[in-house]
């Protein structure tokens, strides 16, 4: 199992924190945002992870190599990563989508038993992780089910036909990554791509039956776009450290 990280982005919204390093080494007690995923990747038997990197490359580089220097953690550069969408960002790493692995996004903090969850979902090609919420606003990737399979998923979705929401972490198994790959490279051919989600791509694929959802209902995640979501991670990681201590204890 492998997984390939999408943090190119600048991350405007959390400026000016993000002025001079990009939000995926924001720090959050002692760590980046991108070590704590890592680190939870690792912990679960993922030990070959492949990190896009855009804006503040260099930055993001350095630290890898300075915590991770046995690891295999290696980087991606997206030069286009300022005049484009993830599909692009996706698109760049289409040839590390081989075998199965996961896909997350660089701003999406979650606690270790989350990606243990969708790692023990039932096999299917493409399995996206959902959680379920009272209410869903404009920025979320809003997403219809028929029972764990997903018909639809994209933020323009009618709050009445919403069945829960992705949390930007998907699952490939089998012939998933094949699947996904070529629908990116054929997405990529059209201009308009460049300002385009790859959930648009995952969004066609369910069309044809291909996609399944799992649900991480109740466990910790969170996504960093602005400020007061930054907050909200700090509160919640140091839940997680508070726990690290008494398994130390527990030993």
């Amino acid at each position: 199992m492998k997984a390939i990280i999408l943090s190119a982005g600048h991350g405007r919204r959390l400026l000016p924190m993000t002025a001079s390093i990009p939000k995926c080494l924001l720090d959050i007690h002692g760590q980046s945002v991108l070590e704590w995923q890592i680190d939870h990747l690792l912990e679960n038997g993922v030990d070959e992870i492949t990190v896009v990197v855009g804006y503040g490359a260099d930055l993001v580089e350095a630290r890898l190599g300075e915590v991770y220097p046995s690891q295999k953690v290696k980087t991606l550069y997206n030069p286009f990563f300022d005049v484009t969408d993830n599909l692009a960002t996706v698109w760049m790493a289409r040839e590390e989508m081989t075998g199965d692995f996961i896909l997350l996004n660089g701003d999406t903090l979650f606690e270790s038993e989350l990606l243990r969850s969708l790692l023990s979902a039932p096999h299917k090609p493409i399995t996206l992780a959902r959680d379920l919420k009272p209410r869903y606003d404009s920025d979320d990737m809003k997403m219809t089910l028929d029972g764990d399979r997903l018909l639809r998923v994209g933020k323009d979705l009618g709050n009445g036909a919403v069945d829960g929401e992705s949390i930007g972490m998907m699952l490939f198994r089998g012939r998933g990554g094949e699947q996904f790959r070529e629908a990116v490279e054929t997405a990529m051919r059209k201009p308009v791509a460049l300002r385009q989600w790859y959930l648009s791509v995952i969004d066609k694929l369910a069309s044809q039956g291909e996609v399944w959802s799992h649900s991480i209902q109740g466990l910790q995640w969170g996504e960093l776009d602005y400020p007061v979501d930054l907050d909200r991670a700090l509160k919640m990681a140091a839940g997680w450290l508070v726990s690290k201590d008494k398994r130390r204890l527990a030993l």
